[in-house]
């Protein structure tokens, strides 16, 4: 972490490099009326219509508002420890609250809670049609969060984290994707339902500020409002991924995390390498050592059995036929360096190795010079940011414990090795979806993608579904999202992709309506 005051940039207009068609000025965005019947009657989405609406919704409304949400560099608490002094926190709840509380949807209530010395949290709750119960299990929740990654390095000429630029089907900028449209397409979603009359069942969205720095104001949060969520017996979560930008994809599991750092101290301060080499070990050496207790540097397996799972037999199914749709594009979407190879040959297995088995990265260093400022020193500190995903059903807690526990040990040279601001964050395996939401998920792709439903795991972690799958585990779940081939989210060059964004606006009303009269 940077503890450092952020600066204050002044932004440049929106770039756009090409152009997409904008509705006539003279187009308005139709008021959302909602004239709803009672559960048991069921009615279909008008397809054509609803795709005019999200059109002129994202065109005119929606994607001026992520511009101005992309230049807030509203980043984190753990990457920004002076977030609430810096204000870019508030600044970018400011501007989705104030887009959410001009919808024109009956009884919509938007809320932002703010519990002392915790980041802010929008409360939104959209009752059902009249005669039906305002609270109880019929409740859908949605969910998103407002906060982002740190810049990164790397956006190539013409880009960066914080410059929203259109190229096309693109808008680049940090946190378009991840996750900030979330709050935008789900209001966006119910008003398509008013618009055309179609009933719901009360709805909650709860969009929180700290889901990048593991969700832990969430839980707090949660409890507070518990009475005010209800039961919900549906969750819809938008930070998730997609295989491609074809069809709607679900997510069936998401990998847990540990992470922490690895500090190595041999030499209370640096000295000459010629005078010390071969005398006094290597900071480095010795850290590297230690990790390769936890992960053979040959094929990048993770040693200990504490940090592997068995893996279910539907998920490894699953997997296969994910392979089957996405071929070597399940690996070829990354940017490779010419010549390089994955971990593997077999597609499937490839997709396990990214959702249901433990894998490390060192994300960040500490104690190594900029190679322009390395002189001939042999340094007396070596410290690496750890990140290490679990599976799913891995304890994260306990493989926390296990993890400092192997690199701490019997340390080499008597070195001093401390394994530092650790903690785990458990994955979540999805139960499985009931008959209805299985065609309704399959129903809503055919419909706004044209293609069936596809669904996988992620290799990557959402705090919010294991929180909410322990304390509902009646609920039933839709993971989703626009994170997809090249869009790089927590990277560089990262991007919204806008036609699968509008498509899935589409597709979560038609779900939601589907959960109204299911059966």
């Amino acid at each position: 972490m940077d503890g450092g005051k952020t600066r204050l940039l002044r932004y440049p207009p929106l770039a756009m490099k090409t152009t997409t068609p904008q509705a006539p000025a003279s187009s308005k965005r139709p008021a959302a009326t909602f004239g709803g019947s009672l559960k048991g009657t069921a009615k279909t989405i008008d397809k054509t219509r609803a795709e005019a609406f999200v059109e002129r919704a994202w065109e005119q409304d929606i994607l001026p508002t992520i511009t101005e949400y992309i230049r807030i560099p509203n980043k984190s608490p753990h990457f920004d420890p002076k977030w609430q002094e810096n204000g870019h926190m508030k600044k970018a709840a400011d501007l989705i609250e104030a887009w959410c509380k001009k919808r024109k949807l009956p009884g919509l209530k938007v809320e932002r809670v703010q519990l002392p010395n915790r980041t802010p949290l929008l409360f939104m709750e959209l009752p059902g049609p009249s005669g039906s119960s305002n609270q109880g299990d019929d409740t859908v929740v949605l969910y998103g969060h407002l906060d982002k990654q740190p810049e990164m390095v790397g956006w190539r000429q013409g880009l960066g984290p914080w410059q929203p630029v259109r190229e096309g089907d693109r808008l680049y900028g940090r946190g378009g994707a991840d996750d900030g449209y979330a709050a935008f397409a789900s209001l966006t979603a119910l008003e398509i339902l008013a618009e055309q009359g179609i009933p719901h069942a009360r709805c909650v969205i709860l969009i929180e500020g700290c889901e990048e720095s593991g969700s832990y104001d969430l839980p707090f949060y949660i409890d507070h409002l518990e009475k005010r969520i209800g039961s919900p017996s549906l969750v819809v979560c938008l930070d998730s991924g997609c295989g491609d930008y074809e069809r709607m994809w679900s997510t069936t599991s998401l990998r847990g995390l540990v992470g922490g750092d690895l500090v190595v101290e041999i030499l209370r301060e640096g000295v000459h390498s010629g005078d010390a080499g071969g005398v006094v070990p290597d900071s480095f050496r010795i850290a590297r050592a230690v990790l390769s207790r936890l992960e053979d540097q040959a094929s990048g397996e993770i040693v200990p059995k504490a940090f592997h799972a068995k893996i279910p037999p539907e998920r490894v199914e699953g997997a296969k036929a994910c392979a089957k749709i996405l071929g070597k594009k399940g690996y070829a979407r990354f940017p490779w360096v010419e010549g390089a190879k994955p971990q593997g040959t077999d597609p499937a297995e490839i997709l396990l190795n990214r959702t249901w088995r433990p894998a490390l990265a060192v994300t960040g260093a500490e104690g190594l010079p900029a190679i322009k400022d390395a002189g001939n020193v042999l340094r007396p500190r070596t410290a690496l940011k750890l990140a290490l995903r679990i599976p799913p059903t891995v304890d994260g807690d306990k493989a926390a414990a296990a993890l400092k526990q192997i690199l701490e040990k019997n340390p080499p040279h008597g070195a001093k090795v401390a394994f530092q601001n650790g903690g785990g964050t458990s994955g979540w395996n999805a139960p499985k979806l009931e008959r209805w939401l299985e065609r309704a998920v399959d129903d809503a792709s055919k419909t706004f993608f044209g293609k069936p439903a596809a669904s996988m795991g992620e290799g990557g972690t959402i705090p919010f579904m294991g929180m909410l799958g322990r304390k509902f585990p009646k609920a039933q779940f839709v993971i989703t999202g626009v994170l997809g081939p090249e869009s790089n989210a927590h990277g560089p060059n990262e991007f919204l992709h806008v036609p699968t964004a509008k498509k899935l606006t589409g597709a979560v009303a038609a779900i939601v309506a589907d959960h109204f009269t299911r059966a």
